[in-house]
């Protein structure tokens, strides 16, 4: 008898073991379910970013003046770069910063353009020209999903600032982190008119 007992003592605890990995599994398949169908991400290049509290009228941006100076500039980008061949490519982060490099005077920017490799335009970045504070820097992302400009993309600014105000400066970091591994590149801007 004791035997029967040990033996549907054993089914018991195996049952009772069995029930709560049973629950466990419902559980993280619940969670995994939840997870799955939050809502998925735009690609954040696509936004118009946070523009809206710098823009201004074309006739205050001084577009129209005479006395201020008026400059296009150049900028190169990589939305990936060739590893090994041209058959593997890794696709980059390219984070762009516009930035006044003046302390005292504002600096007004009307076009952001943003171009691919064969020089077809993906996007423009704002509706109306924007302004940036003395050492004010804004910044447009371009996500590591964001493929279309491919190796040779590249933007083009137009600013406007006084004769006696530096131009400003546009940088791109381009980055990309694999495991333990990270890739990290700068570009700088060129005037170009």
């Amino acid at each position: 008898m004791s035997f029967l007992k040990i033996l549907y003592t054993g089914e018991y605890h195996i049952i009772k073991n069995f029930y709560k990995i049973s629950q466990i599994t419902t559980l993280l398949l619940l969670i995994g379910i939840f997870v799955a169908c939050e809502e998925p991400k735009g690609i954040s290049s696509y936004q118009s970013n946070h523009w809206e509290d710098h823009y201004v009228d074309p006739e205050i941006s001084g577009q129209k003046g005479d006395s201020l100076q008026k400059g296009k500039t150049y900028l190169s980008i990589y939305s990936h770069i060739y590893s090994f061949s041209l058959e593997k490519s890794q696709s980059l982060t390219a984070m762009v910063s516009l930035r006044n490099v003046s302390d005292t005077d504002t600096i007004y920017i009307s076009k952001a353009d943003y171009y691919d490799t064969e020089g077809l335009l993906i996007r423009h970045y704002f509706k109306k020209p924007i302004y940036l504070k003395p050492l004010e820097t804004v910044e447009i992302v371009i996500d590591e999903i964001d493929n279309h400009g491919g190796s040779g993309a590249n933007f083009i600014f137009e600013w406007t600032t006084k004769y006696t105000t530096p131009e400003p400066l546009f940088e791109a970091i381009m980055t990309s982190l694999r495991g333990s591994q990270g890739l990290s590149f700068t570009t700088i801007g060129r005037r170009i008119d």
